[in-house]
């Protein structure tokens, strides 16, 4: 955790760190070992999560709260498939596309269902940037992407929300 702590400046930013390694590094290696299926890629996605984690630290508001756990979950679910492909493009096993999914629960209300419904890709964006409150380019750099295939998903995810919305009868 040492190498991770020297990476932030502000003590309080640290100390914010600190309680989100704490709180939320079980629940990130379980998350990566789901995907990956081994425990020793499964630390490395971690380990890079909390490095991307380190470097946006001041975006997180609260260390322990909902919004902050579908912060770090995304971002270990990312690095964990970035490094499947990475195996993947090495031939060593596939992996089956309904184990890789985004931690979501919904609160039984007939927006978050609809966004749990959602294909994984639009729901991390909708997340990301309207309950995380981050802009299209700090979700492009967090998910590895360019800020143009970000607005795009941003724009299709919107479409498709309503779409889910009206077939609940709410009208957006």
């Amino acid at each position: 955790m040492l190498i991770y702590l020297q990476m932030i400046e502000d003590e309080a930013d640290r100390t914010k760190f600190e309680q989100v390694y704490l709180h939320y590094r079980n629940l990130m290696f379980h998350v990566a070992n789901d995907i990956l299926n081994d425990w020793q890629e499964a630390e490395d996605a971690v380990h890079q999560a909390f490095i991307a984690i380190a470097k946006h630290i001041d975006g997180v508001s609260e260390a322990i709260c909902p919004r902050t756990q579908g912060f770090v979950v995304t971002i270990v679910t990312n690095k964990a498939i970035d490094i499947y492909r990475a195996k993947k493009r090495r031939a060593v096993r596939p992996l089956e596309e309904d184990t890789v999914k985004l931690c979501f629960r919904t609160t039984g209300s007939p927006v978050a269902d609809a966004i749990a419904r959602l294909p994984e890709r639009y729901r991390e964006v909708i997340l990301l940037k309207y309950d995380a409150g981050y802009t299209n380019q700090e979700v492009a750099d967090l998910l590895g992407k360019t800020y143009e295939s970000i607005h795009s998903l941003d724009r299709r995810a919107k479409q498709a929300l309503r779409e889910e919305l009206a077939k609940e009868g709410i009208e957006v």
